[in-house]
């Protein structure tokens, strides 16, 4: 399926995950899942009727990048702003639950981002946010500041993951910039359009389909589109190279030397694509510690996100997965 990566030297890289550590700096976000029935429409209104049944709370946004990376067994520092309410509190604790390290986690006026989702008979009836597009009041963005900047030196890689929320500053990717340059430390950013003059010079970008045009300008519709937004991309932030997340297309990573390089979906059924993108920038940042190329990291983090979109909420993949998976490339591919 892939022959210019060796899916078998992949798999027997998962284990070593365990002896990484990782910096996830962004917008920390809850989800909210309210699981219920649903058998009649509202006499108020055209809208179905929920009788709830449970409800669960998961690590969202960068919290969930931090997740997958603890799922897969690396050790992760989590940096970003909750609000001091309750919801900032539960975030804390999930992550914390997990073995994840929340000490650059700072607290502010604003209220923590909570995202609700109502399901019946395990569809999406409806989603409720309830964020702040704030920046951190200044206390708060020093802490945040001068702990990524320390921490950055410390780890394997550093993940930004960028919700446009407020947390990702100039002040903040400099920090990082800065640090990652001086220790030899892959920076790697899941980025929004509105942000992009922020991520000058980092290492790989990750943008799904719709950030893809909107970075590059091009409209993927039509032969030879994707390769030219990848070089447009690569142009505008000069990253050294940029992997496109394209959904049942699968993924495509430019490179500048080397080109286009594109990835076959390797998800065998799709249920929810909620958190995908973080399983594949987790996946990725992993690889790259591991000093595996470009190329590698692309083939692992498209077998990753094929596991997790084949569940429902947002969803991790385990090592044991991880490696099947491969595995399972590796037989095809015989």
């Amino acid at each position: 399926m892939t022959p210019e990566v060796d899916l078998g030297a992949l798999a027997e890289a998962v284990p070593r995950f365990r002896d990484l550590r990782l910096l996830v700096v962004g917008d920390l976000m809850l989800d909210q899942f309210v699981w219920g029935e649903t058998s009649r429409i509202s006499p108020e209104a055209p809208v179905p009727v929920v009788e709830v049944q449970q409800e669960t709370f998961l690590l969202g946004g960068a919290a969930n990048v931090a997740h997958n990376l603890r799922a897969l067994g690396a050790g992760v520092l989590l940096a970003g702003v909750v609000g001091r309410d309750g919801t900032g509190r539960r975030l804390r604790e999930l992550a914390e639950a997990e073995g994840i390290d929340v000490r650059g986690v700072v607290a502010d006026g604003r209220g923590t981002t909570l995202k609700t989702r109502v399901l019946a008979r395990g569809q999406q009836v409806v989603r409720v946010d309830r964020e702040s597009r704030k920046p951190p009041d200044p206390r708060a963005a020093a802490g945040l500041e001068a702990f990524v900047s320390a921490a950055a030196g410390e780890v394997d890689a550093v993940v930004v993951s960028d919700y446009a929320k407020g947390v990702v500053t100039a002040a903040v990717m400099a920090a990082l910039g800065a640090a990652c340059r001086a220790a030899a430390v892959p920076l790697l950013v899941d980025p929004k359009p509105a942000n992009a003059d922020l991520y000058l010079g980092v290492d790989i970008v990750t943008p799904n389909r719709r950030e893809t045009e909107a970075l590059s300008g091009v409209s993927l519709a039509g032969p030879g589109r994707v390769e030219e937004a990848g070089r447009r991309i690569h142009r505008r932030l000069d990253t050294r190279a940029v992997l496109m997340t394209l959904g049942g297309e699968g993924m495509a990573l430019w490179e500048p030397e080397a080109g286009l390089f594109t990835i076959p979906t390797m998800a065998r059924e799709v249920y929810d694509v909620t958190g995908a993108g973080d399983t594949v920038v987790a996946a990725l940042a992993l690889a790259l510690a591991d000093g595996r190329s470009f190329r590698e990291g692309a083939v692992l983090a498209n077998a990753a996100a094929g596991v997790v979109v084949g569940k429902v909420g947002t969803a991790t993949v385990s090592p044991a997965e991880l490696a099947s998976v491969l595995a399972g490339g590796v037989r095809e591919g015989a």
